[in-house]
């Protein structure tokens, strides 16, 4: 029995196939089967029960799973406690961020990271919430941004800070639902929902959040076109196909910020617009004091830059 065993055995156990957990291993699926095949002979016990639905752990596996667990966790912090003897922090973090706070973090975020702590390595990868959230509770991702809606389920949240949620209009003349006042003074959601936008589908935070606050004051937003995508939302806006609610960095970091007018929105209560984001980890495996010290600088270069 060897830590990388172990490993395999949790990440088979945690996402409830070898498919995925060969995928999220980055390692072929025989060799995968044929780890976990040797560690129950080994300890002359069956840990996975195999279905056509995937894999789920015996009683014997759940006993395991808790131990090794510990024994994961245990071994990165005596890799840890080692390179603290050298002076430093070490081992890899991966951190998940929504598209337009990657935008402003990842630059700033990554040079300091490399200042501080040189022995370690931060990869940072852009997703929608949803996705971000199964990444941590899969192993796949150690720390991630999620939108106030996301599922909290097998996680560790805690409020990182509010975006501003602001109308994204055209700068172009006759754009639909643009009018003189564009950028100078706030608009209410009972306005907004006259204008047709352009707009994510479900379950997309951002789009649950505005439907959200429109449902408190009895309407509902006018869609003129449903996408996915920061960068396409704006093309379209640009295009005049509608208008936009987007956190206000996704136009100041977008290719051609000139080109649209912004205007604060008031939500349901009379308060500007904003939506929560969240820091997550898992719930599961007690951060690193690697992964402590990543959420402590994400959390400065965030409050500082957003």
């Amino acid at each position: 029995m060897d830590l990388r065993q172990l490993e395999y055995f949790v990440r088979v156990a945690e996402l409830g196939s070898f498919t995925r957990a060969a995928l999220a291993l980055n390692i072929a699926q025989p060799a995968l089967s044929r780890q976990i095949r040797l560690l129950e002979l080994e300890l002359q016990q069956t840990l996975l029960l195999r279905n056509g639905r995937g894999a789920l752990p015996t009683e014997a596996g759940k006993l395991l799973l808790g131990h090794s667990r510990g024994l994961l966790h245990q071994a990165e912090r005596v890799r840890e406690d080692m390179a603290r003897a050298r002076g430093a922090l070490a081992g890899r973090v991966a951190l998940g961020l929504p598209p337009s706070v990657a935008r402003v973090l990842t630059v700033p975020l990554m040079r300091s990271f490399r200042q501080e702590m040189p022995q370690a390595q931060l990869s940072i990868s852009e997703a929608l919430s949803a996705s971000m959230q199964e990444g941590v509770v899969s192993g796949r991702l150690d720390i991630a941004v999620l939108y106030e809606n996301a599922n909290s389920q097998g996680l560790e949240i805690s409020h990182l800070l509010d975006e501003a949620l602001v109308l994204v209009q055209s700068r172009r003349p006759r754009a639909l639902g643009a009018d003189s006042r564009a950028g100078e003074e706030s608009i209410s959601m009972q306005e907004v929902a006259n204008l047709p936008l352009v707009i994510p589908s479900r379950p997309n935070a951002i789009r649950m959040h505005v439907e959200s606050e429109m449902a408190a004051l009895a309407c509902k937003p006018t869609v003129a076109l449903e996408i996915d995508g920061i960068a396409a939302i704006l093309d379209l806006v640009l295009d005049q196909a509608g208008s936009a609610i987007l956190p206000r960095n996704a136009v100041a970091r977008s290719l051609r910020p000139q080109a649209f007018s912004t205007r604060p929105v008031r939500g349901a209560e009379g308060k500007p617009l904003a939506i929560r984001m969240n820091l997550a980890c898992s719930a599961l495996r007690p951060a690193t004091l690697t992964q402590q010290a990543t959420m402590a600088l994400l959390r400065r270069t965030a409050l500082a830059l957003l």
